[in-house]
């Protein structure tokens, strides 16, 4: 988390010499998904690669792949916005702020989707030009909500520009 590669790479070591691979597991994949996040979104795959590899082979040959994904993730750019915009949208939730999903968003492959609104007017995003088209995804109550705000990292702002300009 604090992008120290070297005290990652030795209190890594202190959790194996201690028994505790899992702990080790654990915390890399949380890392990786926590911390470092829609920065470099490829870690994760990359990160559950070398911690299935470390438990088919087990010690002291795991302390390999393990080391490598450690001081990946900690030489990895960061971003908590995932776990940020889940956490707002699981508050919103717990605090009642919730209302019904926009009848245009509803199934509608049913018998008697149509008499209740369903599906009527829902515009098809791959139907329009780069696979988005303006309408309301959320409910009425919270419609302007913003959870994901992206981060300074340049996958995060790549994909920002490229969302902006196809909203234009």
């Amino acid at each position: 988390r604090g992008s120290d590669p070297d005290a990652a790479v030795h209190y890594m070591a202190r959790l194996l010499e201690a028994g505790d691979m899992p702990s080790v597991c654990r915390r890399l994949m949380v890392c990786a998904c926590e911390d470092v996040g829609l920065a470099y979104p490829q870690i994760i795959p990359i990160v559950n690669a070398a911690v299935d590899i470390a438990n088919k082979i087990g010690m002291p040959e795991a302390r390999i792949p393990l080391a490598d994904a450690v001081i990946l993730v900690a030489t990895a750019p960061k971003s908590n916005t995932g776990i940020t915009a889940v956490d707002e949208a699981i508050d919103d939730i717990r605090n009642g702020m919730t209302g019904d999903i926009p009848a245009d968003l509803k199934d509608s492959h049913y018998a008697g989707a149509a008499k209740l609104g369903h599906g009527t007017g829902y515009k098809y995003p791959h139907a329009y030009p780069n696979g988005w088209v303006k309408q309301q995804y959320l409910p009425d109550a919270i419609k302007d909500r913003q959870y994901y705000r992206p981060g300074s990292n340049k996958t995060e702002q790549a994909a920002k520009a490229y969302w902006d300009s196809i909203k234009k």
